[in-house]
């Protein structure tokens, strides 16, 4: 295909030719770079996105659909030149998007309106309160799960939790554009906002004093998951209504957190 022919999305041909960058390659842009298929797409379709840049291969442009591009015009290059534009060792699969960080969500003013109540699982509200998680792809396969079982935010703390980031974007497989992410200065103290909203709060721990359907009111719930180790800090569980815990057999001490929010998610939404 000759240079500068469109393409069906309304691209153009802006491989790099002789080796060179695509016009404009910078590795110091101002902004986040946000990278894979999943991830991309989900960020073009959010309307809460400021997008400065979008660069495909021509495979991925023709794999994400018109549908997603309409208003966009990508770029158009070579695997090899989006792997510049990234961190070493990102899996971009053809598909890189140059953005702002999305803005600052207000905790209250999202959870304002209580949720029309109906089944007890379908129809209560479920935030899921992350305490010094820093493993971005253990939040990003939370997020994933969040999105699965349509929870309303995902909270954490401005420290020891993982900033905005590509690696947490394809971690997530697009659920960071689709769940909101929303950062607390003090978790303890949003506990508390959630609990005035009319939110019940458990800390899932292993010595969880009941089991989690025992521990779930039918009202909106936040639960609330340690970091791998440590687990819910101290101050930070005497804040909580009430604890649970997943039984799991004796052979196995405990499970990855990622695996333990998707099951409690599931046991939340079943009523």
């Amino acid at each position: 295909m000759k240079k500068g022919k469109p393409y069906p999305h309304g691209g153009r041909d802006r491989r790099p030719q002789g080796g060179s960058h695509p016009p404009g390659e910078r590795k110091n842009q101002a902004g986040l770079w946000l990278y894979g298929l999943h991830a991309v797409k989900a960020a073009l379709a959010n309307p809460r996105r400021k997008i400065h840049r979008l660069v495909l291969t021509p495979r991925s442009a023709e794999e994400m659909g018109p549908e997603s591009l309409r208003k966009f015009h990508p770029e158009l290059a070579e695997m090899e030149a989006i792997s510049r534009l990234l961190p070493g060792g990102s899996v971009h699969q053809g598909a890189a998007l140059l953005c702002d960080p999305l803005p600052t969500l207000d905790l209250k003013e999202l959870l304002a309106e209580p949720a029309a109540a109906d089944a007890p699982g379908e129809g209560r509200r479920i935030v899921v309160v992350l305490d010094q998680l820093t493993d971005p792809h253990n939040v990003g396969a939370i997020l994933r799960s969040c999105a699965a079982f349509d929870v309303a935010a995902v909270i954490v703390q401005d420290r020891h939790a993982p900033p905005e980031s590509g690696v947490l974007a394809k971690a997530a497989s697009g659920a960071l554009d689709s769940v909101p992410y929303i950062v607390v200065v003090n978790i303890a103290r949003a506990l508390e906002d959630l609990g005035r909203l009319g939110f019940w709060s458990i800390a899932l721990a292993g010595d969880g004093g009941m089991s989690l359907r025992e521990a779930a009111p039918i009202s909106d719930i936040a639960l609330v998951l340690g970091a791998e180790g440590t687990g819910i800090r101290r101050l930070v569980r005497e804040r909580c209504d009430s604890s649970a815990r997943i039984p799991i057999s004796n052979a196995m001490e405990s499970l990855n957190v990622s695996n333990a929010a998707a099951i409690a998610l599931y046991e939340l939404r079943r009523g």
